[in-house]
């Protein structure tokens, strides 16, 4: 018998709302008065990684209990969440950086929330409500120059396996594409997409966006290559059709 189906059934009215709450990719100033009221008035907030949502919550002087929710949570867990909800409390779930869901845990919550066979074991249905905001891959997107009438996100590149699957991919997508690297790996996946992208086709890397070191390179890919500078923090590489 799935976990869910062990609740007493409740009316609907009762039950919690959980707020799918986007934070500041970089600069604090980027929250929405939204955002910062939902904070401020949930029961609980689920966060990826705690230090990272204290600081936050501490530079709008917000004190709320924090629950962990990342990749690697457990069922145990989300039993913990869902019961919350049953409960009848609202919660807020924040990423370290942007909008849960898009390239972010959330995911797997979400999908059991929103579940038919979840929502007749419990008896009612948790309101899922989105609180948009910053989403570094949209913040990409938009200063591009590229369409974007029509664009491909392709989250993280394998670590390991299927790297080059997945850069053949991208060279092979007949729209705009957006994906997200780390600077441990920004050096590699140039270097990969660079063996089959058309030597011509144009791109905007992404450094560090809303940061005080943020940093943005255009050109082809060997125009890129040759103006990086520095190969520390985050990237989103924005490829044109």
């Amino acid at each position: 018998m799935p976990f869910y189906r062990l609740f007493v059934k409740i009316p609907s009215y009762m039950f919690g709302k959980l707020y799918i709450t986007a934070t500041p990719i970089g600069n604090l100033g980027d929250i929405t008065l939204r955002a910062l009221e939902i904070l401020k008035n949930v029961d609980f907030i689920l966060c990826e990684d705690t230090r990272v949502t204290k600081n936050l919550l501490a530079h709008y002087q917000i004190s709320k209990p924090l629950l962990s929710y990342h990749q690697h949570s457990d069922e145990r867990k989300i039993k913990e969440i869902i019961k919350l909800l049953a409960e009848g409390k609202n919660l807020a779930m924040v990423t370290d950086a942007g909008t849960p869901g898009i390239s972010e845990p959330g995911g797997i919550l979400i999908s059991k929330l929103g579940s038919p066979s979840y929502q007749e074991g419990v008896g009612g249905v948790a309101e899922i409500i989105p609180i948009p905001g910053p989403c570094a891959a949209i913040a990409a997107l938009s200063i591009s120059g590229f369409p974007t009438d029509k664009f491909v996100f392709m989250g993280f590149p394998p670590h390991k396996n299927k790297r080059q699957k997945y850069f053949k991919e991208v060279a092979a997508t007949e729209y705009t594409v957006v994906f997200y690297e780390s600077g441990h790996r920004i050096k590699k996946c140039l270097q990969e997409l660079k063996e089959v992208l058309n030597p011509e086709r144009q791109m905007v890397v992404c450094r560090e966006l809303t940061k005080k070191f943020e940093t943005i390179y255009r050109g082809n890919i060997n125009d890129v290559t040759a103006q990086m500078q520095d190969d520390r923090g985050e990237f989103v590489i924005v490829v044109n059709q």
